[in-house]
């Protein structure tokens, strides 16, 4: 999987990274952590068109059963409305977390959301873990509904606290907040922090303003960290957090702290056709161009520099608000 988010372009701009909200939670729902419901009309042909799901010729017992799952959708929006606790048997799993079934619902629990799940790198150790659950029984609370998208997600870890505590949480938590938490989980896309109760999610774009390979690469599970909240969501039981919003953007200040001509140390970070890119601070990085690597002629950048080369460049040009860092390592 591709981490780091951004795309630079052959002049060396960094696009500005998207809004909060862009993405931010389709990295948790690609990674497969959802699961749709029963669908009792999977029993007619399956290229059945949609519009005959409520046609009155339909079989007596299939239109049964979809107003029972009318029913069941609305019985399970009051339980999460009265934050109770559902006692469910594991029935199968996918690569994100483990299916459980309740009535004519089939609900998904995430791996982040389970106790004492192994911490695991490849995918059939994951899958093995995963395989042991299924038969077992979970004692479990409803953390996101949403019967139109057939969407039930459901947590361990939500059920270990008394009733009413995650409303709370929700209640005195806002957008701005500074607060401290505990790393319950680290995944691709980002780490998952408990906050008392409810989770909040660290996408891995939000961990530094620098590079970040894997979030195992800044946080480790049981840390505990300060975060910025980025955005509460009671409806959806969504808590975005952030790191790096703890500490400035360098790009808001680097025409300040830089100037043109001067010489700077860094590190290569990356190699690629056009040139390399060398990081001078923490989150800030410049592109090398292929004309600016040395004199003379050379195959490929590779041929002059490395990844994790330190070198002394030279600033060329500085446009903070379009995040561009001009650098030569020509320094006469």
């Amino acid at each position: 999987m591709t981490t780091d988010m951004r795309r630079t372009d052959e002049q060396g701009f960094t696009p500005q990274e998207p809004p909060t909200d862009e993405g931010y939670w389709d990295s948790l729902l690609n990674e497969g952590e959802f699961a749709r419901s029963i669908d009792p009309l999977e029993v007619l042909a399956n290229d059945a068109p949609p519009e005959s799901y409520l046609r009155n010729d339909l079989p007596t017992d299939v239109i049964h059963q979809t107003a029972e799952q009318y029913a069941d959708w609305d019985e399970v929006a009051r339980i999460m409305e009265a934050d109770e606790v559902l006692d469910l048997k594991v029935v199968g799993y996918n690569r994100g977390g483990l299916l459980v079934e309740w009535r004519t619902l089939r609900g998904f629990v995430p791996a982040s959301q389970l106790l004492h799940f192994p911490e695991v790198e490849s995918e059939n150790g994951r899958r093995d873990a995963l395989v042991e659950r299924v038969g077992d029984t979970l004692r479990l609370r409803v953390i996101e509904l949403d019967p139109e998208k057939n969407r039930l997600i459901l947590s361990e870890r939500a059920a270990q606290v008394e009733a009413g505590t995650r409303d709370q949480i929700f209640a005195k938590l806002s957008p701005n907040d500074r607060v401290a938490g505990r790393v319950t989980n680290l995944c691709d896309f980002g780490a998952f922090i408990d906050l008392g109760g409810v989770e909040g999610l660290i996408h891995i774009s939000e961990l530094s303003w620098g590079r970040v390979g894997h979030p195992s690469d800044m946080l480790e599970r049981g840390q505990i960290v300060n975060v910025y909240v980025l955005e509460v969501d009671p409806d959806q039981s969504r808590i975005a957090l952030s790191i790096k919003r703890l500490n400035p953007d360098p790009w808001a200040t680097v025409a300040e702290r830089y100037q043109v001509g001067e010489v700077v140390k860094g590190k290569i970070t990356n190699v690629v056709d056009f040139g390399a890119f060398a990081c001078i601070e923490d989150g800030l990085e410049g592109l090398i161009h292929f004309s600016e690597l040395a004199e003379g002629h050379f195959l490929h950048p590779r041929n002059v520099v490395q990844e994790g080369d330190m070198i002394e460049a030279r600033i060329l040009t500085i446009d903070g608000k379009a995040r561009r860092l001009g650098l030569s390592l020509r320094l006469r």
